[in-house]
């Protein structure tokens, strides 16, 4: 499929599958696009380890993520979120260049964009104003997600 063909496309899934996007013009999803990568990942595949010190950020077209943070028992872990389709993973590692403190399996095979910190940085040196529009969903999502955390928290007491 052509590169030009291939854009539109994920443009079209990016467009239906992510209500941040509704709010962008057409030539800003496609700026965001152009900083992007679009992979689809088989099921077992790790994205990242905790501890890994890459830095980049997926936003989750179709399929399952799961994430789990080790436990104090050598190679256990628990499962600390499940992330499908809509979902951005890794935002954190956007805005810091601290190790991973969790790890990313594919549940289901996913289909993603990548979003690295470096072409973040390059984002929004040249389009600062997508840049924010991106920053504002990103706490926005970091927000809710709190949120559900001290509600599921509360709960608990």
């Amino acid at each position: 499929m052509p590169a030009l063909k291939r854009m539109d496309k994920l443009n079209e899934k990016m467009n239906d599958v992510f209500k941040f996007f509704h709010a962008l013009t057409e030539d800003e999803v496609q700026a965001f696009l152009s900083f992007c990568e679009n992979r689809q990942v088989a099921a077992g595949e790790i994205l990242w380890k905790e501890g890994d010190s890459d830095n980049y950020s997926v936003f989750v077209i179709s399929g399952k993520l799961g994430i789990k943070k080790k436990t104090e028992f050598e190679g256990k872990y628990m499962i600390v979120g499940t992330f499908s389709r809509g979902s951005v993973v890794g935002e954190l590692c956007l805005l810091t260049d601290h190790a991973r403190s969790v790890t990313a399996v594919v549940l289901e095979p996913v289909d993603i964009v990548m979003l690295s910190s470096s072409n973040f940085e390059k984002l929004i040196t040249e389009h600062p104003m997508l840049g924010l529009k991106l920053l504002k969903h990103i706490f926005l999502v970091i927000s809710n997600r709190l949120k559900r955390s001290t509600d599921r928290i509360a709960k608990i007491f």
